[in-house]
């Protein structure tokens, strides 16, 4: 992989493949090594306290010299605090989701920060691009955890995505392996953001059992469920198929919410409840057929993708 885009050169890093900010997973360990590969490692913000992310942002920057950056989904209620930290610890790349990035927008591009949004549609995507983002992270619905209501596939998302918006797009949901990310780049997007496959590597800080139960399972092993009060996609247990069973006698939002409980996702993927926990995970994970350390990992992606466009070129 010899690739020098505009993503590459946004997040001033080797290779265009991005590790996502995932609640419960994405630590300092996992995004240092990303980054000391040659990805962008990210730091998952959405299961941490502002001194807790501060924490992991002062031991990333111990572990890599390289960029790395923050996810802060926009709907905590403590965004505003999180924010500070980012800007207080001097971090250069944020992305943001599950909100406006209008709201903070001007803060961060105060302190020269790069701002990457997450999006589901174009509507999304045009509203981040007129606010000032810097790229778009066009996120379909094969990825694990949070979704958006039109569960539009990464692979119908990303061109109409390249059409509309003149600002880099960056794929995700369903990436996992080489042949994923050339895919990617043949829908004109200039870079991939992988969750589920970086989620199951040694430096991921998700329980065992989380990451076996993502090499065990199978194509047909996730499910989407809480379509009426925020669409979720996770491995198929004993509480996802109570959800669906309360869904489909039509369960109201309070009910919804009453089943979901709190502290659902850190039940499963950091304690490892397999039945009990949501155990977020997307479509690809059942490609995924062992736990890799990163510097594995990355080279299996860059090998791959390579011999993807040797038999791809081969075919003309």
């Amino acid at each position: 992989m010899n690739i020098h885009n505009r993503v590459t050169e946004l997040l001033k890093i080797k290779h265009p493949i991005i590790q996502a900010g995932m609640v419960w997973v994405s630590g300092w360990r996992l995004a240092s090594a990303v980054s000391n590969n040659g990805g962008l490692g990210l730091i998952g913000a959405g299961s941490m306290k502002p001194e807790l992310l501060r924490e992991h942002i002062i031991k990333c920057n111990a572990a890599t010299e390289k960029s790395f950056g923050v996810n802060i989904p926009l709907l905590r209620g403590d965004v505003n605090e999180l924010m500070n930290v980012v800007l207080e610890e001097k971090i250069k790349i944020v992305f943001t989701a599950a909100g406006h990035p209008g709201r903070h927008i001007e803060q961060l591009k105060k302190h020269n920060l790069t701002v990457i949004h997450v999006v589901s549609n174009i509507k999304q995507a045009l509203k981040a691009e007129s606010v000032g983002c810097d790229a778009i992270v066009g996120e379909g619905v094969e990825a694990g955890g949070h979704n958006g209501p039109d569960e539009i596939t990464t692979f119908c998302l990303i061109p109409q995505l390249v059409d509309a918006v003149n600002i880099p797009v960056i794929a995700a949901g369903g990436v996992a392996d080489g042949r994923g990310i050339a895919a990617a780049f043949s829908l004109g997007a200039d870079g991939v953001q992988i969750g589920t496959r970086f989620a199951a590597t040694v430096e991921s800080s998700a329980h065992e059992v989380y990451k076996q139960s993502v090499v065990a399972a199978t194509d047909n092993s996730t499910t989407l469920v809480l379509k009426n009060i925020g669409l979720v996609r996770l491995i198929k247990n004993n509480w996802s198929k109570n959800v669906e069973r309360a869904e489909a006698n039509g369960a109201n939002e309070i009910e919804l919410k009453n089943l979901l409980g709190e502290k659902r996702e850190r039940l499963g993927i950091s304690e490892g409840n397999a039945e009990e926990g949501m155990m977020e995970a997307g479509q690809s994970c059942g490609l995924i057929k062992n736990v890799l350390t990163v510097n594995e990992l990355m080279k299996l992606l860059i090998d791959d993708f390579d011999n993807t466009m040797k038999k791809t070129s081969g075919l003309i």
